[in-house]
């Protein structure tokens, strides 16, 4: 039954939450997926060290697969520095070098008995790095970031990107209330659920997969993507429709559609695909590849209000 608000209670449960950090905490950088320039790489550390953070560059950030130009080194060497890092127990927080490909040809590599015996750690990243956010949860039942990666330009270069990154990370409870001023209603309504999403290209190539999330059921679902035609976001989003995994969804939150096409063409296709799920639906809300990419968190209850197009956490993303 509803709530007396008229929201709807989650179904799951949330996930658990890992540790804010402190001044002087230790993170690593890792690159599960494609390769990051070092100029780039460079750039985003020095943010991080500005932010009173001692950042480690774990052996392989600027690898290259021998044969493979879009991999950041082989799919054992990805793998092996993401778990060491998550294993070494001077280590806070898991930060991505980059997104681009890869993680699914790693995910299955990973030490995942060590992985669980280390414990809960922050991850953040963002793109490709949905497949790492979708196995933490699944594998783990931990929370994690949908946030800016070390070498992503809107890292570099927009201030508001950073300051929601680094809120986030060091003051959890003065980030519960998140939506940029661009957000719009596309379906009215309120609803409350356990967030959850990323690159839907993503999410629908996890589907059929050893530990894949069963469905969005009971969730608050944020996506976006990235150089993806509207007829192939048509493909997926009907993929999500027709395996069942959209049933059941509390409401949908959508971010940037960066080289997707001419935004009238794209919203036409997420308006006919999500719009008759009869849930709250956001646009534009300011998450993935645009100019400006907040951190929301994937695994904690909140509240999605169309209306007011904000997305409210009842708990911070980190303890």
């Amino acid at each position: 039954m509803p709530s007396p608000s008229g929201v709807q209670p989650p179904n799951p449960r949330p996930l658990a939450r890992p540790t804010r950090l402190r001044p002087g905490a230790r993170v690593a950088v890792v690159a599960p997926s494609g390769p990051v320039p070092e100029e780039r790489l460079e750039a985003g550390l020095k943010i991080l060290r500005s932010w009173d953070l001692d950042p480690v560059v774990m052996p392989h950030v600027l690898g290259r697969h021998p044969e493979l130009s879009y991999l950041a080194g082989a799919d054992e060497e990805r793998a092996r520095d993401l778990s060491e890092a998550w294993c070494d127990a001077s280590v806070s927080a898991v930060i991505c070098a980059r997104g681009g490909y890869g993680v699914q040809r790693m995910v299955e590599l990973l030490d995942w008995t060590a992985i669980r015996a280390a414990g809960p750690k922050i991850l953040v990243g963002y793109s490709d790095i949905t497949a790492l956010h979708e196995a933490f949860a699944v594998r783990m039942g931990l929370a994690t970031l949908h946030g800016p990666m070390v070498g992503a330009q809107a890292f570099h270069q927009d201030v508001r990107t950073q300051e929601s990154l680094r809120a986030t990370l060091f003051e959890p409870e003065s980030v519960r209330t998140l939506g940029l001023e661009t957000a719009r209603t596309m379906v009215p309504g309120r609803a409350r659920g356990i967030t959850l999403g990323g690159c839907v290209s993503l999410l629908a190539a996890e589907l059929g997969t050893p530990h894949a999330r069963p469905s969005a059921r009971g969730g608050l679902l944020l996506i976006e993507d990235v150089g993806e035609e509207d007829y192939r976001l048509d493909r997926i989003l009907t993929q999500l429709l027709r395996s069942g995994w959209l049933e059941g969804v509390a409401g949908v939150a959508l971010g940037s559609w960066v080289d997707c096409g001419p935004y009238e063409q794209v919203r036409a296709v997420l308006q006919d695909r999500l719009g008759g799920l009869g849930v709250p639906v956001v646009e534009e809300f300011g998450f993935g590849h645009g100019v400006t990419a907040l951190t929301l968190p994937f695994g904690v209850p909140a509240v999605l209000d169309a209306d007011a197009c904000t997305l409210t956490l009842e708990v911070p993303p980190l303890v």
